[in-house]
């Protein structure tokens, strides 16, 4: 019998480059999101459902908020706190749902209610990749209406057409687009530095607007209309969250010296540099982004706006790749199809249904909305709440397992109290486009619950099996053994695996060799090699294996099995001696149903609609064979 092995997280050498090339790669995926967000959100706060009146008051008051709002969401939220809690380096929702499941393990209410924030997280995670593609191309886009109004009629067209574009070319990779990312990305900050400094060179007072006394005042004097005003501040710092999902892909110290160095000193000069626009000229409300450029620069930052957006819609649509990667790997979702794009770059994935899902969403949101300021309200809405879920995550993992107390509860409080504004603020939009993402976060929830619901009741069904001592004694010396080897899946570690049974009642032999093996994904981005492999020898020819596989790792059972040691296979790896064996579940609805009528009926679908067996563990079609059996459910 083979020790079983300690799962850890890998710890093989990985090449990294330097901070400089990973900080540049960062400016790239990380900040295409919140990079582009001064194209609306000054707009937004002066233009848009609620628009607040252009004179000095009100926009030093908004400038000092976005300001302040940067500095408590970005630079002391994610970046000092947010940021510590990782799952072996990786960051992301999911990534910190199974850090705080495990620190509320065996408290059952705790953890029940932390799934279900973590789940609802997920969800809205899918919306923000449906809205932003939509809102970023468009506010880019709409760039040529300041160029000529003759323009107007190409807008959402031309949107239309750069989404399509973007989404057809996900399934070649994203490896030649990525690898000019972080080059575009400079150029945009260094334009977005630039025209802020332009502006604020004609209208110097605004920088009075770094005191949060303005901010304050704006509050003391507006009270409700500077509360609804959060809901247009709060577009300054979304995306903010790409911060800590891509921790894992750059690491905190090049995503922190971006910030620093490129990307908040460019945001904030650009926002001043709008604000002082406006003071000087506010009938430049209609796109203040756009109208600080000089005319002769105008079509070249319609062009250069146009390729920062598609940059952070490329970074949502892999991020929503990565995001089904790992819920598939958790239990949320059914098996996908999962092409990997890259033979280097392990997170370099692609998901056919993911991504033309997503693609039909985002035209009909464009060709629904029409613009960026209708958008709006949906997209603060979607990300506000999103915020509020991870900020009550994090705090858990304050309390329970970082054991900061008093300061768990002093910075978890500001927190709270800065997202519950966001979230309240926008809430407000609901009837305005705010409904989308709760719908979309509705549905998606049901879909992962369901399956997740459904799957535990079939696991219990499917537990009702002969043990294997009992099998060991049930064999007989008249059985006919042929040469070669067998293997089983199955996802019990204890019992017979169906299609072995199936197969000694229908064919009545048993192979030379016979292997049990159940793939487990731990709660870890990656398991260390050494790790992989869990053997058991359970004699007369049988040998039980457990691969272990981190729920970011893609599940190759083949080459698992060929790097294997031979004490723990017990014999020499031969591809074509191999046979694997699968059961094939039929579900049929029960008597008496552990699900609700909808649930099952919809589960059922999900499960005949996952990606084989097969397909999904990478096993070689010309040596599968595939047994079936009925479960009532």
């Amino acid at each position: 019998m083979s020790a079983s092995p300690t799962i850890t997280s890998s710890t093989a050498p990985v090449r990294r480059s330097g901070l400089g090339a990973l900080a540049l790669g960062a400016l790239g995926v990380v900040y295409g999101d919140i990079g582009t967000s001064p194209l609306y959100t000054i707009h937004e706060a002066f233009a848009g459902a609620h628009p607040l009146p252009i004179d000095r008051a009100h926009v030093l008051g908004v400038l000092s908020l976005i300001f302040w709002s940067i500095v408590l969401v970005v630079c002391v939220k994610y970046l000092s706190v947010i940021m510590r809690a990782d799952n072996k380096g990786e960051g992301g929702t999911l990534v910190l749902l199974a850090l705080v499941e495990r620190a509320v393990a065996g408290r059952r209410n705790l953890a029940a209610s932390v799934s279900v924030l973590g789940i609802i997280g997920a969800a809205l995670f899918y919306g923000d990749g449906m809205l932003t593609p939509a809102i970023s191309v468009l506010s880019a886009v709409e760039g040529l209406k300041i160029a000529s109004p003759a323009f107007e009629s190409l807008v959402v067209p031309i949107t239309v057409a750069i989404v399509i574009g973007l989404f057809a070319i996900q399934r070649h990779g994203t490896g030649v687009i990525g690898s000019m990312f972080g080059s575009v990305m400079i150029v945009w900050f260094a334009a977005l530095a630039a025209l802020g400094i332009r502006g604020i060179l004609q209208t110097p007072e605004v920088l009075w607007a770094l005191s949060p006394h303005y901010a304050v005042a704006f509050f003391l004097h507006d009270g409700w209309i500077a509360f609804l005003a959060l809901g247009s501040v709060f577009l300054a710092v979304t995306g903010a969250e790409a911060l800590y999902a891509d921790m894992g892909h750059f690491g905190r110290s090049s995503i922190r010296l971006a910030w620093y160095f490129v990307a908040m000193p460019a945001l904030v000069l650009n926002y001043f540099g709008q604000g002082a626009l406006l003071l000087s000229d506010p009938t430049a409300i209609d796109n203040p982004f756009y109208r600080l450029s000089p005319s002769w620069a105008l079509m070249p930052m319609v062009v250069l706006a146009t390729l920062a957006t598609i940059i952070a819609s490329q970074a949502v649509i892999s991020g929503a790749f990565s995001m089904t990667q790992q819920a598939m790997h958790l239990g949320f979702v059914p098996r996908m199809r999962l092409i990997h794009t890259s033979g280097t770059e392990r997170g370099q994935i692609y998901v056919p249904f993911v991504n033309w899902t997503l693609l039909a969403f985002v035209v009909a949101l464009v060709l629904g909305f029409q613009s960026s300021t209708s958008l709006a309200a949906a997209y603060g809405f979607a990300l506000s709440s999103l915020m509020v879920l991870s900020t009550t995550q994090v705090i858990v993992v304050m309390l329970m397992v970082w054991k900061w107390r008093r300061l768990a509860y002093v910075l978890g409080g500001l927190f709270l109290v800065v997202d519950a504004a966001f979230f309240l603020a926008n809430a407000t939009k609901i009837p305005d486009g705010g409904w989308f993402p709760l719908v979309v976060a509705v549905v998606i929830f049901g879909f992962l619950t369901t399956w997740k619901r459904g799957r535990a009741v079939l696991a219990e069904r499917m537990r009702r099996e002969m043990s294997m001592d009992e099998f060991m004694r049930s064999l007989s010396d008249k059985i006919a053994h042929v040469p070669g080897t067998a293997i089983f899946l199955t996802g019990s570690t204890d019992g017979v695996p169906p299609a072995l049974l199936h197969n000694l009642k229908h064919n009545k032999v048993l192979h030379e060799r016979n292997l049990l093996l159940t793939v487990k994904v731990e709660d870890i981005p990656t398991v260390a090699p050494e790790a992989r492999i869990e053997a058991h020898d359970l004699g007369h020819g049988f040998r039980r294996l457990m691969l272990h596989y981190g729920f970011m790792e893609l599940i190759d059972v083949p080459k698992a099995l060929a790097n294997a040691r031979l004490d723990q296979l017990g014999f020499v790896y031969e591809p074509m001696s191999i046979s694997y064996f699968l059961s094939r579940e039929t579900l049929v609805p029960g008597l008496k149903s552990a699900l609700p009528y909808w649930r099952q009926r919809l589960f059922f679908w999900m499960h005949r609609s996952a990606t084989s067996t097969l397909e999904f563990f990478q096993l070689p079609k010309n040596r599968v064979v595939e047994l079936g059996a009925q479960v009532e459910i």
